[in-house]
Formats: C-alpha cells, structure tokens, sequence
C-alpha cells in the first residue's frame, strides 16, 4: 500500500484529506508542524508528500527545501496564498505541484495519483534490469550471478557459472577442453584439461533432467564441447 505524509496544521483539512486518501487505498499519515514533519518525511519511507505552506515551526518553503536535499519523494504543496510569487517559490524549491486553498478533496486525490503515477514511470525508467539469459527453462542471470531451472534455483561456483555463462553466450559453437581452460580461468592448459571435464559434470548435474541425455551441454567426442540451442 502507497504511504502518503500530510503535513498540515489545520486539523479539519488534515482530517478531511486524510479521509479522502484513505477510502482510495492510502495509507496516511498526518503531522502538524513543520519541523516534525520534515523528521518524519526523512525517517520514514513515503511515496508522496502533501505540504502545506503555512506551519507552526517551520514553514513549507523550508521543509521543502530540507527535503530535497535528502530525498526524491513527490511534494505537492497546498495554501491558502494565491500569489504567483509563492507559486514561483515553491516549485523553484523542488514542489512537484502546488495548489491553492480551498480546493476539492478530490482533485487532491486526483493530482496525488497522478504525481505517484508519473513518478513511479520515471524511476521505473531509471532502473537497469538484470542481464538475462533464458532457454528452455534454464535462467541464467548474469547481473545477480544466479542459475535456475524451472524456477528453482541452482548453486553455482563461480567457475561453473562463468564456465556455464561462456558456453550459453556462444551457442552452437563447438569449443575444445583446451579453448575452454583458457578463456575460463585465463591460463594454458598445459595437455591438462582434467579440470574442464569436471566442471562440465557438475554443472550437468546441476541443469540436465538426465545427465547421459543432456540438452544444454553436448559433448562432441574428440573435439569439445557444445551449448545447444
């Protein structure tokens, strides 16, 4: 559930916001000063923040500009002032919106989820997802270093799935022990490639239903290895 912090003085309007946002699947919370409003909006996690203008301990302009020094949250500012200038002010502050007093509780509810909503989009876009490579059932992702099959997750070494992650990056190529030695653990074989063979058996016990049948790493006698897609 979306957490929203009002921080107003006027019980009646916190009240009556709170109301509002609460019967549209808000959890809220209310404090009615500014300074303890600025500590809860930089202890406790909320994804919007309603800040009125006018508050005893500390202004609205302060809180916000306290804010977000520290924090990215959505802050729509409300007042009674209907100046451009105190507009101007708080926007330039870092408010998301502002709206002038009085105005309808659901507008307010309208413009809170329409603040979360876009920024939601935002950091959604800002978010780098995981490198990812998935066939028939196996998962391998890069980003995490993490191996599943069929969803349950698999415990790898890090060779082995260094090892596993070359072979599924480079599919249908047939790669020798020797090539593989090298390109895994950066040295020369030296006609001891006993340590390939090994990796390859537990990493097959680890993804193949049948180790003798299996469907991901192929061996192709008298050469190497294969990932088959």
């Amino acid at each position: 559930m979306s957490r929203i912090l009002i921080i107003e003085d006027e019980e009646s309007i916190a009240d009556l916001e709170k109301d509002y946002l609460e019967l549209s699947g808000f959890d809220v919370q209310i404090e009615s000063r500014g300074d303890s409003g600025l500590e809860a909006a930089l202890h406790t996690d909320f994804d919007l923040i309603v800040l009125d203008l006018m508050l005893p301990g500390m202004d609205g302009f302060e809180v916000c500009r306290r804010i977000r020094e520290k924090r990215d949250v959505p802050i729509l500012m409300v007042s009674a002032k209907k100046d451009d200038i105190d507009k101007i002010r708080g926007l330039g502050l870092g408010a998301d919106d502002y709206m002038t007093k009085p105005f309808s509780p659901s507008e307010l509810v309208a413009r809170v989820k329409a603040h979360m909503s876009r920024y939601q989009r935002l950091v959604g876009a800002g978010q780098k997802t995981n490198d990812i490579i998935e066939i028939r059932g196996l998962k391998i992702d890069k980003t995490a270093r993490r191996v599943y099959i069929d969803g349950v997750e698999k415990n790898f070494t890090t060779k082995e799935f260094d090892l596993l992650t070359f072979l599924a990056e480079n599919p249908n190529h047939v790669f020798s022990k020797d090539e593989l030695f090298r390109r895994i653990w950066n040295m020369e074989a030296v006609g001891d490639n006993a340590t390939v063979t090994v990796h390859i058996k537990k990493i097959r016990e680890k993804i193949e239903f049948d180790t003798s049948k299996p469907q991901y790493i192929e061996t192709i006698w008298g050469v190497g290895y294969r990932f088959r897609i």
